[in-house]
This record gives C-alpha cells, sequence and structure tokens, in this order.
C-alpha cells in the first residue's frame, strides 16, 4: 500500500523542501509531511472505499436487512450477522435514534440490535482501509475480528439480561413504515454511491484534518519516551486508562486511526492505542446523549460497562501477541 502512495511522499517533500525551504531534518519539516501525506492519502482511501460499500449496501435495503436479523433460528448466529451487517453501515449521532427504533420495531431482538449498535462504529468500513494502508493487513484484519467478537458476546450477554423494561416506552409503540421497495438500475447504484461519497467525505473531512494535525503535532514535537514510559507495554494500567480517556473525546475512524498510527510510531503498544480508538468511536459520551432518547440510564450503564470491559481485554490480547 505504501508502494501505491510513493509518489505523496515524494509530493509532500516537494512542498516542504522546495517550495517551503524547510530543513527536513528538523521537527517543523516531520510534522508538515506527516500532514500533507497523510491527509490526501486518507481522503483518497475513504472516498473509494465508501464508493465500493455504498454499492454493496444498496442491494440491502432496511426491511430486507431487518427481516434477515430477525428469522435466524440460532441466537448467537444472529449477533453475529448484525455485527457483521454493523461493519458496512455508518453509524453516527444522527442515525442512531431511528436506527435503533427501526430495528427494534422491527421485531429483531434488542441483544441483536445491540451488536449491530457496538459493531456499527466500532468496526467499519473507513477504519478497516485506513488500517489496512497504515498497519498492514494482518492488523486489519484482527481488529476486524476483534470487534466483531465483542459485539457478538456483548450483544448476547445484552439479550439475555432481559433488559427490554429499560427501552423506552414509545420505542415499542412506533409503527414500521410499510412503504415498497424501489427497484434500483446500476446506473442508479452507482449515482447514489457517487452522492453519498462526496455526502460523507463532506461531513468527515474536518475530522481528517483535525486528527491528522494533531497526530502531525506528536509525529514531529512528542519524544518517543515521553508516550513509552505512561503507555508503553510495561504499564499494566495503559489500557483501561486509554479506554477510559476516550470516551469523553468524539470522533469518527477517519480522525482517530492518523492519531493512533502516531502513537504507535512514538511508542505506544498497539493494543494500548486500539483500545484508545474503540472507546472514542464506540463509547463516546456525545453518541451516549443521543441514545438517551430511547434507552434508560441503566441500560447505558450495563451496555457502555459490557462494551468497555470487551474493548479493555481486546488491548491486552493485542498487546501479549504483539
Amino acid at each position: 500500500m505504501d508502494k501505491i502512495f510513493y509518489p505523496l511522499e515524494l509530493f509532500s517533500k516537494f512542498i516542504t523542501e522546495t517550495l517551503l525551504k524547510v530543513d527536513q531534518s528538523s521537527a517543523l519539516a516531520k510534522s508538515l509531511n506527516f500532514f500533507i501525506y497523510d491527509t490526501i492519502k486518507i481522503i483518497i482511501l475513504l472516498s473509494a472505499i465508501i464508493f465500493i460499500v455504498s454499492i454493496i449496501r444498496s442491494y440491502f435495503p432496511p426491511k430486507k436487512t431487518k427481516k434477515y436479523l430477525s428469522n435466524q433460528k440460532f441466537p448467537l448466529l444472529n449477533n453475529f450477522l448484525a455485527a457483521t451487517v454493523g461493519i458496512v453501515t455508518p453509524f453516527c449521532s444522527c442515525s442512531a435514534v431511528p436506527l435503533f427504533i427501526g430495528f427494534v420495531e422491527a421485531g429483531v431482538p434488542l441483544g441483536v440490535t445491540f451488536s449491530f449498535l457496538i459493531s456499527s462504529p466500532m468496526v467499519n468500513e473507513v477504519a478497516l482501509i485506513l488500517l489496512w494502508g497504515l498497519f498492514g493487513w494482518k492488523i486489519a484484519l484482527i481488529y476486524v475480528v476483534s470487534g466483531v467478537l465483542i459485539a457478538t458476546v456483548a450483544g448476547s450477554i445484552l439479550g439475555k439480561l432481559k433488559l427490554e423494561k429499560w427501552v423506552e416506552e414509545f420505542v415499542y409503540k412506533v409503527k414500521a413504515a410499510n412503504g415498497s421497495e424501489q427497484t434500483l438500475t446500476f446506473k442508479d447504484r452507482v449515482n447514489y454511491a457517487v452522492n453519498y461519497s462526496k455526502e460523507i467525505v463532506g461531513k468527515v473531512w474536518l475530522y481528517i484534518i483535525s486528527g491528522v494535525a494533531l497526530g502531525s503535532v506528536i509525529h514531529g514535537y512528542i519524544p518517543n519516551d515521553f508516550l513509552v514510559s505512561y503507555a508503553g507495554k510495561g504499564n499494566f494500567f495503559a489500557v483501561p486508562l486509554a479506554t477510559v480517556i476516550g470516551i469523553p473525546l468524539y470522533s469518527n475512524a477517519a480522525g482517530t486511526i492518523p492519531i493512533v498510527s502516531v502513537l504507535i510510531d512514538k511508542g505506544m503498544a498497539m493494543g494500548t492505542a486500539l483500545a484508545f480508538m474503540m472507546s472514542v468511536t464506540a463509547l463516546s459520551l456525545p453518541e451516549f446523549i443521543i441514545l438517551r432518547k430511547v434507552l434508560k440510564p441503566k441500560l447505558i450503564i450495563t451496555f457502555a460497562s459490557i462494551v468497555g470491559l470487551g474493548i479493555i481485554f481486546t488491548g491486552y490480547l493485542f498487546n501479549i501477541v504483539l
């Protein structure tokens, strides 16, 4: 993947060295090169993968997806399928409430709905392609497997706890719209993918720039020993600390992964960095505020606790294996 983007390295050096006359051995040059290279690379990857996934998603309208998730005979398989669907489904604050209502109202079990709810922000196509581009396919694969496993197990546990009483009553009273599904031509699907890609990139570009900018500062100016001493493999409490720190923050994979990349380059253990990323995307405080519209506080706390423990476990597992 790095070979494909090698021209970007040359371009970033041309900007900093030739045009801006910055000494390439300085911290400023390291930061600027990182910022230019990663910003362009991430936007290219993001646009391409969203376009591809959007075409695939156009073949699975919400009504079909809900039916697909609620007709399986084996409960754990339901959770696994819901977690898998969550990978290719965009999740943001504006979609949390209607998706949750739609799944529950359609008859999808609460635990299965939570598997989707956990997987969708934690494991998504953006995170997958960026991790692949930055760390290679093995890390990307481990990330997907661990995320789906957390979503499957956590959703299954939440389902067995019978927590329906902690869902706001109005959710079960919402009536589904019985509109007919529209038949799309391939041209329609391509147009949809193009428009959707523009929409998503238009919404997240500021997160990308912010994340890369912060990452570039860390990359150029923070000494390696500083992070290793506090968040290296030798610190047993680094994983839960990173998980807790990530909760109040609000970002998405596009904005978080560039920071994770730099933290790892600076010596932070892989599991600790991924625990931080998963916490930011799956346990962010703003998402809890949105979900409060449909979930009672006890259910939100239970949901956050189970997912948090799963993230911490995954962080330790990554640190042990890698």
